[in-house]
């Protein structure tokens, strides 16, 4: 259900709203992503999820529209230019795009350091920096004046892994993953220092350790316990600060990564 305009309304200001509002969410078939897109259609945007696979994308589609909201599913490669450049034109009909939020990443693979092949460390990078730099220049070309975009960092783009935080069945991260989500975070400043004159804000979101459902009991303890709040990250926390950055509220905010991780990078 869509949010009431009376429980976002601020004086003069509808601080959350998003009625009216065209908004692009990759990767938004599952995870975070899912959980970002509906926030934002919830808030009145017309939210529009591309990933690579049809079955989550049709899911996560069919879960919103069984809600009355207004979502609708693409598949395509985002790291892929021309594919972007059909997608949009097809999504936008000669339309400005309000929001972009690039969630789509991945690994390249689950080799460690000292042996990641280069051939995973250009995948790796491909399926995050490449899908952030080509989704947020295609998007920034289709904005007016408040458009917004938003990337999806990682914990692991500022700080390095502690395997003892990792239960005995858990794959960690390599270091071409950090190095990968570092250089979103760093994309971020960037983008946000070229297109703020057009009026354009451009932040970048970097979730703390967020398990999926199907993680196992010992990890998701141990990431409790590395949590000062002692709670467990979930979607819902990240994609609240995406429909802060994406909505009215976040007008003055550029050029930032926020991180959300329940306080672990504080310790």
């Amino acid at each position: 259900m869509a949010l009431s305009p009376s429980l976002i309304n601020t004086g003069s200001v509808t601080t959350f709203d998003l009625h009216g509002r065209t908004a692009v969410v990759t990767g938004g078939g599952t995870h975070i992503g899912r959980a970002i897109a509906a926030t934002l259609a919830r808030a009145g945007a017309s939210v529009h999820i591309v990933g690579r696979r049809r079955g989550p994308i049709d899911a996560a589609t069919q879960d919103l529209t069984s809600e009355g909201l207004s979502c609708w599913g693409h598949t395509g490669d985002v790291s892929d230019e021309d594919t972007v450049e059909r997608l949009l034109d097809k999504i936008l009909d000669g339309k400005p795009l309000d929001v972009l939020v690039a969630n789509a990443g991945g690994r390249g693979g689950y080799a460690l350091a000292p042996d990641i092949g280069m051939a995973q460390w250009w995948e790796t990078f491909r399926l995050n920096v490449g899908t952030a730099a080509v989704s947020a220049q295609a998007a920034a070309r289709r904005m007016r004046e408040g458009g917004r975009i938003v990337l999806l960092g990682s914990i692991h783009g500022i700080l390095g892994a502690d395997s003892r935080t990792y239960g005995h069945h858990y794959r960690p991260s390599g270091s071409d993953y950090h190095a990968a989500k570092g250089a979103v975070v760093n994309l971020t400043r960037s983008l946000a220092c070229a297109l703020g004159a057009q009026g354009i804000t451009v932040n970048c979101i970097s979730p703390g350790q967020i398990p999926p459902a199907n993680a196992d009991p010992e990890t998701v303890e141990l990431f409790r316990q590395a949590s000062p709040l002692g709670v467990v990250g979930r979607p819902q926390d990240v994609a609240g600060v995406a429909l802060l950055l994406a909505s009215p509220a976040g007008r003055f905010i550029t050029g930032q990564n926020i991180v959300v991780d329940g306080g672990w990078s504080a310790w």
